[in-house]
Order: structure tokens, then C-alpha cells, then sequence
């Protein structure tokens, strides 16, 4: 069986308290509780929980709540206006944050266009179609618009990808079991490149009541995992998306890379003591299968970020699993540390397991693991303190001492259980620059000068706060991994501020004296070509910097050495790099060849 490591070389997501990845992380690393009362704009959504004061039987149900879920741009995607309208917003945010994360993976969607790109998204609700037949306002559109089916054909459609587009419900697993198929087809070279991804949004109270009504919800809404005042759930709403791709060939194209998926395995709990009972038999085999995939020792795992839904049993058995398996020929006092992001953000059900996995693949990156909230004292049922487990409370490195690999779980209602073992990305020697440019040349383009406006804003702000990273690698993701549209602005400056400042006049105004921006409307696609009218040695220097900062210039320097050397006799590196010596000699050589033509 092939069992070659996946890399993950971009990440898109939209949490509660976290618009976008690096405020994600900043939630996870500060400790925030992103659980808040149903929104105002919401509520009548949600009547039967809000409190009625003739009433003593109404309660406040709080969760995890997406903002501004009612916004999006539906010409940026190609889609009309009026159906638009009857797309569920699951359909929606997952093609925005899709689109995010493949820019993020530094990749032009357009030039997917016609690839086996997989696509593979776990998603199980349906609220919208529910509010839209409840309102009789369906239409033609409805269906495309809502069948959970069509969620994941519809990026497939928008960015005519051509692999394997499927939507998996197998309830809290759906996502994570999602990551685990896309990383078989890549396996199977049935997918070139695959997008994972998960999503949820809760806009009927019907399922909440049930939940409710099951003793699932927590009363005081909170999720304390792993805590003796463990009392149920919260529900929450999100998307995330990651790019996954072999990691030999993200290694090869130079790819960014968050962790790396070692291995990963499915199971389900047969007939346990209910549908919706968890099955600590089937738990235990999970997380050996996963391992044993992956080619790792579960005594190595220094990190899990568990199910942890929150309520005592469930969290009793996953305790017991996660030490009878990971506690195996462990050494003495070496605890794996445990975590659950439900704590943080709410049970984003199908969304549940990307989340996890992307929290993961963040603390990878940073090797940090972040706390875990809510903890005070341990569930009565297991005795904690001596279990190789220990629940994570601080932010943390990870141990130095061996490689930093953890374990992503989620267990579904129904059932279906999925593991994913990760490893941090193994350490990249990057060449850096030999020469440094004068001044830098940033563009940006949008669909709309008003897009235009701001992404420029979103920039200025990005560069203001990071202003120690490097304001040539901006530019160069900005130039070679964005799509062109055809309101575009060019801006050149010495440093991340003076790009900057330049940015945030132009965002103010919509015009600036420092860069310039317009709409282009080229009816072919230009071709760029250099002009060389001679060899000319004291300029060689300027050609030396092409092929030391230019990708694309080196490449093609490259190609025509390949071509030129047998036939020449002699590398065309040879003369760009030319040594001082050589260079004095020809350039008298040159001199008198030039007097002689005088006389």
C-alpha cells in the first residue's frame, strides 16, 4: 500500500473570533472563548431559545457564530445575482475560503482549470433549503443551490476541476474522514492536487432542540472537555479548507508546507450499547490502525487534539483509549498532552475534524501547542494523574528532544470514527538572496476598483503588523501567486513601510502620486520577452541579479544552457559568472578592437 506523506501547502479558513488563519491562531495562542448569545440579526431564527419573561421553560442558547454570513460577492464567482439567492451559505463561504486557500498556497485557481484536482468536503446540514421551503421561496435554483451532493461539484464547476468532487456526511467525522480520501486519491494518483474541507452553519433551532432535549447541549454554554463539570456541548459554525498535495512533489515545486500527514484510518463502532454511544473497543483500534499506517510508534505522539466533546462518558472513553493505546511502552513521566478546539470555538460538527486538523497544523508550524480552556478539574470517572495523558493548559513548545508528530480524532454520532496522524514539515534549506534589490515592486489587481481599494487596505494593515517579514517575499507571493484581474495597482518602495504608507494612501483616496492603478482591458494576453543587442560585460552584473532573484528568468537561463552547452562546448553560467580576470582580459581585447576600427 502507498503510504507516502502528504504535505498540506495551504490553509483557508472562517472560525467564530477568527476571520481568517493568523486570527485563528492568535485565538487559539491567546486563549479566547469565541462563544457568544445567538447575534441580534439571528434571533428570529432561533424564537424558541430566546427568553421570553412569561416564560420559564425558554433558555439562552449560546454557541459558536459565523459574522456576516449573509455577504457575498456572487459576480467574483460567475454566478447571477438571483441565484445567488437561493445558494445555501455553506456553498458560498466554502467557494470564498477555498479561493483563499489556494492563493494561500501561493497557486492561480484559473490555472488549475483542467486538472485532477479532487475535491473533498464534509458537510451535514441543510438549514437553508429548510428556511427556503418553510417561506415557499424555492425555485429553479433551490436544488443545485442545496443538495449537499452539489457542495463539493460546485467549486469543481466554478474552477473546472476535473478529479474526483465528492460530499461526504458521515456527521462530526465528515470532515476529517473528507482529509482522509483525499489523501488515499492522491495516493492513487487519482487526484494531481486535492482540496479538503469542511463546513457549518446552523440556522434552523430544530437540531439544537433535539440536542437539547438529549441532554447533549450544555446548559451553561461552555464545552469544558476532559472537566469534572463536563455538561454537554455548544454548537458552532465554520469552514475550513486545506491544499494537500504528495510531499515529494510539494518538496520538488518548492511549495510552502504547514505539517505533513503521516497516515490516517477510519473505523466504525459496529453494535455498541447504542447508535449513539461511543465504543471504546472501536476507539482503541482506530488509533492503532492510524499509526501502524503512518509507520509511527503511538508512544512517540506528543500531542492529540481529541474528540472532546465535552461530556462525561464521552470524554471518560477517549481518555481510556487514548492512554491504553498511546501509553504502550511509553517512558515514565513522558505524558502525550491533550486538547480539544471545541473549547475555543464550539462543536463544529462536519466542520469539526478540519478544524482540529488546522489548529494542529498551525501548532506544527509555530511548534507550539495551545492551551486548552475550561479545564479546572479532571472527570471523576478516570484518574487522570496517572494516565500518560495530561490535559494542555499553558502555551507550550513541543519536546526538542524527538520529532513533533500528533494525532487529530473525531467520533461521529452515528458511528464513524477517523484518526489523522501528522508530523511537523521536515527542515528546508532556502537559499537566500545573494544580491538585494534597491527598491520593490508590489501588485495587485481585484474585480472592482472598490476590491481594489480594499485589498490594498488589507495589505497596508498586514504590513504595518509584520513589518520584520520580508517585504521582497510579499511581492514576489503578491506577483507570481495571485490571479491578474483588470483593476490593477503597481507600487514600488525601499521597505514594508514606505509600501505601506503607499497602500494606505491609496486606500484613503483611491489614487496616490507613489503607485499607479487603472483598468486594463487587453484584448489577448501580452507576451514578455527580453531584447539582448550584445554582450557587454560591465552590464553582466544586472543579469547576475535576474538569475539570482528571478524564478522565472532562471528558468529559462537554465533551459537554454541545457540546449546550448553540447553545441557550444561551454555553460552559458560560465560567461555570466565570468571571473574578474577574465573579465579585464576581454574587455582589452575589446578596446583594441575598437581602436583598430577607429584607425
Amino acid at each position: 500500500m502507498n503510504t507516502e506523506p502528504i504535505a498540506i501547502i495551504g490553509i483557508g479558513c472562517r472560525f467564530p473570533g477568527a476571520i481568517n488563519l493568523e486570527a485563528f491562531w492568535h485565538l487559539l495562542c491567546n486563549q479566547v472563548d469565541a462563544i457568544a448569545p445567538i447575534p441580534s440579526e439571528r434571533q428570529n431564527l432561533h424564537s424558541c431559545f430566546i427568553p421570553d419573561p412569561t416564560s420559564s421553560k425558554a433558555q439562552l442558547v449560546q454557541g459558536g457564530f459565523l459574522e456576516q454570513i449573509d455577504q457575498f460577492d456572487p459576480q467574483f464567482f460567475g454566478i447571477a445575482p438571483q441565484e445567488a439567492v437561493s445558494i445555501d451559505p455553506q456553498q458560498r463561504l466554502l467557494l470564498e475560503v477555498t479561493w483563499e486557500a489556494l492563493e494561500d498556497a501561493g497557486l492561480i485557481p484559473q490555472k488549475l482549470a483542467g486538472s485532477a484536482t479532487g475535491v473533498f468536503v464534509g458537510i451535514a446540514g441543510s438549514d437553508y433549503y429548510e428556511m427556503m421551503a418553510s417561506a415557499r421561496t424555492t425555485n429553479s435554483y433551490a436544488v443545485t443551490g442545496n443538495l449537499s451532493s452539489v457542495v463539493a461539484n460546485r467549486i469543481s464547476y466554478v474552477l473546472n476541476l476535473i478529479g474526483p468532487s465528492l460530499s461526504i456526511n458521515t456527521a462530526c467525522s465528515s470532515s476529517l474522514m473528507a482529509v482522509h480520501l483525499a489523501c488515499q486519491s492522491l495516493r492513487s494518483q487519482e487526484s494531481s492536487l486535492a482540496l479538503a474541507a469542511g463546513v457549518n452553519i446552523t440556522l434552523f433551532p430544530e437540531v439544537t432542540a433535539s440536542l437539547t432535549n438529549a441532554g447533549l447541549i450544555s446548559p451553561t454554554g461552555r464545552c469544558r472537555a476532559f472537566d469534572a463539570q463536563a455538561d454537554g456541548f455548544v454548537r458552532g459554525e465554520g469552514v475550513g479548507v486545506v491544499v494537500l498535495k504528495l510531499l515529494s512533489q510539494a518538496l520538488a515545486d518548492g511549495d510552502p508546507i504547514y505539517g505533513v500527514i503521516r497516515g490516517s484510518a477510519v473505523n466504525q463502532d459496529g453494535r455498541s450499547h447504542g447508535l449513539g454511544a461511543p465504543n471504546l473497543q472501536a476507539q482503541q483500534a482506530l488509533l492503532r490502525q492510524a499509526y501502524q499506517s503512518a509507520g509511527i510508534s503511538p508512544s512517540s505522539v506528543q500531542y492529540v487534539e481529541a474528540q472532546g466533546a465535552g461530556t462525561l462518558l464521552g470524554d471518560t472513553i477517549e481518555l481510556k483509549a487514548l492512554a491504553t493505546v498511546l501509553g504502550k511502552n511509553r517512558p515514565p513521566g513522558d505524558k502525550c498532552r491533550i486538547g480539544s478546539v471545541k473549547t475555543n470555538i464550539g462543536h463544529l460538527e462536519a466542520a469539526s475534524g478540519i478544524a482540529g486538523l488546522i489548529k494542529v497544523a498551525l501548532s506544527l508550524k509555530y511548534g507550539q501547542i495551545p492551551p486548552n480552556l475550561h479545564f479546572q478539574q479532571p472527570n471523576p470517572n478516570v484518574a487522570l494523574d496517572k494516565l500518560p495523558l495530561q490535559v494542555q493548559q499553558n502555551l507550550e513548545p513541543y519536546k526538542s528532544d524527538r520529532p513533533c508528530i500528533a494525532g487529530v480524532s473525531t467520533f461521529a454520532f452515528g458511528g464513524t470514527n477517523a484518526h489523522v496522524v501528522m508530523e511537523a514539515s521536515p527542515d528546508l534549506v532556502v537559499e537566500p538572496y545573494k544580491t538585494d534589490r534597491p527598491l520593490h515592486l508590489l501588485t495587485l489587481s481585484a474585480k472592482t476598483e472598490t476590491a481594489l481599494r480594499s485589498l490594498a487596505q488589507r495589505y497596508h494593515e498586514f504590513l504595518v503588523n509584520h513589518l520584520d517579514v520580508s517585504i521582497a517575499d510579499v511581492c514576489f507571493s503578491a506577483n507570481t501567486g495571485r490571479t491578474s484581474f483588470n483593476y490593477r495597482l503597481a507600487v514600488t518602495g525601499n521597505s514594508s513601510a514606505q509600501v505601506a504608507e503607499r497602500l494606505e494612501a491609496f486606500a484613503l483616496s483611491g489614487q496616490s502620486a507613489e503607485l499607479v492603478s487603472g483598468l486594463v482591458k487587453p484584448k489577448k494576453v501580452p507576451k514578455i520577452g527580453f531584447l539582448f543587442t550584445g554582450l557587454i560585460y560591465d552590464k553582466l552584473e544586472l543579469d547576475r541579479q535576474l538569475y539570482e532573484q528571478e524564478p522565472v528568468f532562471r528558468r529559462v537561463i537554465d533551459r537554454c544552457n541545457a540546449i546550448a552547452e553540447p553545441l557550444l562546448g561551454k555553460s552559458l553560467l560560465d560567461v555570466l559568472y565570468i571571473s574578474a580576470a577574465e573579465e579585464t582580459a576581454i574587455d582589452t581585447v575589446r578596446s583594441l578592437i575598437f581602436e583598430g576600427k577607429r584607425n
